[in-house]
Order: C-alpha cells, then sequence, then structure tokens
C-alpha cells in the first residue's frame, strides 16, 4: 500500500465550531475516581491526567488507573499542544521513585505508566530518575509490567541507555505529529532525532518500543502515511492514533475532528505495514488502556 492510499482526506479550512457527540465523555458515577485521586495526591505525585487535562480522566481513574508525571509539573519546552506549565522547573526530588513506587502498590496495578515534564536543565534529561521508578515499582509490584513514556533526552545516547538499562517492558516516545508541523506543534523538537531514539530502543531488544500520533492539526494523508512507513521501517511495535484536543485557550486550534471511521482506516494501513499493534481511535491517548495494548505487545 503507497503513501497515497485516501484513508484521511486533507484538514478543512475552517476550524470546527463545536465538540462531536464521539468526542463527548461522562462524568465518574461512583468513588473510585476519589480513591485513584487520593492515592496519587497522598504520596505527593501528579499525573499527566490532570496536567494535560486528558479527557480520560474519569475513565481511567474510575478503573484505578493512572499515568504518573514524574520531575515535576513545570517543563522547559512550550509545545503548542500540551497544557503542562512551561517554567523554571524544581530541583529532583530522590523520594519520588519510593512514594510513586507506593501508590503503585496502594492501587494494586498490574500495568504501571511513568512520564515526565521534559527537562533539557538536568545533564542526563532525567534518565536516571525514571531508571530509579523503574527500580522501586519493580520492588514493590514484581508482577507488574512497566510502560515508560521519556522525553527525547536531546538525542543523549547514553541517557537513553540508562533508562534501557532498568529494563522497562514498553519505552514510549511519541512522535505527536507529522515532521512537517514540527515547528508550530514541537518547535524545541526534531522529527529525526525522535525516530532515532525509537530506532535505537528498537535495537537494544528486550524491550517492546511505542510511539504516538495526534490527528486534527493540519496533517495531510501523504505526511501521516510517510509517519506510519517510518515506524514500521524501524520495527516500532505499538503506535497509538488519537485526536487533537486543545486543552486551552493558549494552545493550538484544532484543525480538524477526525470521524470515528477514519482512524479505523489509519489502523488497517499501520497494521498492513506490519506494525503488530495498533490502537486508534478519537480519544485514544499514549497511556490509554495502556495495560491491554501492552499486554497484546508483550504476548506477540
Amino acid at each position: 500500500m503507497n503513501s497515497s492510499t485516501p484513508f484521511l482526506p486533507q484538514a478543512d479550512a475552517d476550524p470546527p465550531a463545536r465538540l462531536p457527540e464521539w468526542l463527548k465523555v461522562s462524568l465518574p458515577k461512583d468513588g473510585a475516581f476519589a480513591k485513584t485521586a487520593q492515592a496519587v495526591a497522598g504520596q505527593g505525585l501528579h499525573t499527566v491526567c490532570r496536567q494535560a487535562r486528558c479527557p480520560n480522566i474519569f475513565e481511567c481513574f474510575g478503573r484505578g488507573v493512572a499515568t504518573f508525571l514524574i520531575l515535576g509539573d513545570s517543563c522547559t519546552r512550550s509545545c503548542g499542544f500540551c497544557n503542562v506549565t512551561h517554567a523554571a522547573p524544581a530541583p529532583s526530588d530522590p523520594e519520588e521513585p519510593k512514594r510513586l513506587a507506593k501508590a503503585c502498590a496502594e492501587l494494586q496495578l498490574k500495568h504501571a505508566v511513568i512520564t515526565s515534564v521534559t527537562r533539557d536543565d538536568l545533564p542526563d534529561g532525567g534518565a536516571s530518575q525514571f531508571a530509579a521508578c523503574i527500580r522501586a515499582v519493580r520492588r514493590e509490584l514484581p508482577a507488574a509490567s512497566i510502560e515508560v513514556l521519556i522525553p527525547d533526552f536531546q538525542g543523549d545516547e547514553a541517557s537513553l541507555q540508562t533508562v534501557l538499562n532498568a529494563k522497562p517492558d514498553v519505552l514510549n516516545h511519541n512522535l505527536e505529529t507529522v515532521p512537517e508541523l514540527y515547528a508550530t506543534v514541537r518547535p524545541q523538537a526534531i522529527y529525526a532525532r525522535s525516530l532515532e531514539l525509537l530506532r535505537r530502543a528498537k535495537n537494544s531488544g528486550g524491550v517492546k518500543v511505542k510511539s504516538g500520533l495526534m490527528l486534527g492539526l493540519g496533517e495531510s494523508r501523504q505526511e501521516l502515511s510517510r509517519v506510519l512507513d517510518d515506524l514500521a521501517r524501524i520495527g516500532c511495535d505499538i503506535v497509538t492514533v488519537g485526536q487533537y484536543l486543545r486543552p486551552s485557550r493558549r494552545n493550538l486550534p484544532v484543525a480538524r475532528y477526525v470521524p470515528p471511521f477514519e482512524f479505523d482506516e489509519v489502523a488497517q494501513y499501520g497494521l498492513s505495514l506490519g506494525i503488530p499493534v495498533m490502537y486508534c481511535g478519537p480519544l485514544v491517548r499514549s497511556s490509554h488502556n495502556a495495560g491491554p495494548v501492552a499486554a497484546a505487545a508483550l504476548i506477540r
């Protein structure tokens, strides 16, 4: 299948006026949401669920699942799509891995997902903190699988190796969008650098490699096809694809709301390229249903 396959129309000329029905979510109906929130707050931790205003927070917290955000809540980068605060971050906390592991144990997680703000101010980009968190969770929950969603570490191979040496089950790094949109969506990132990180992780062996993309930022079908081609070529095991939703007025506007059937077509295209697991849908996020998605890849 070539890159001209018509599975994704061009972006609309005018921004959408209102949220379509398929993107509306329900509020929690029981106490499980509060229990998850208390487990996180009780250990003084952050979640990307809250910081990024994820639409799935009610569903995930209601199932006792959270994606932990380490290394503070302030980011050294200012991506156009992200709601995390851009500010000078505080020093890393050496006790954070222990508190994170306790929260994971309290929630009895079978699959722990750990991400971070980008910390370009740290010599290793925060890699050693990721490694410490992986080891701490392993001690508390030896049967759990662990997934890390890492920044690009500015392309530093040693930092990536530090994380890999701690042996996560899944290593995720999101490409986020097509390279043609990086100047506005990820101005401090480099597409080739992110792709190379994923390639190195795959070549290291022993870890499943995952990446994610957002649709609705103005990408064309040819541009998206080329990104999926790139991910297939490096042997990416899992690709998630979801709808970009504007978290605040200061973030980039939505160019287009992509209907559900087009996500199905994107998934089929990725599978046709040989990507083993394609998880695609309007409300899909990189860490949404991460446990079942990872299990599908780990079984393979």
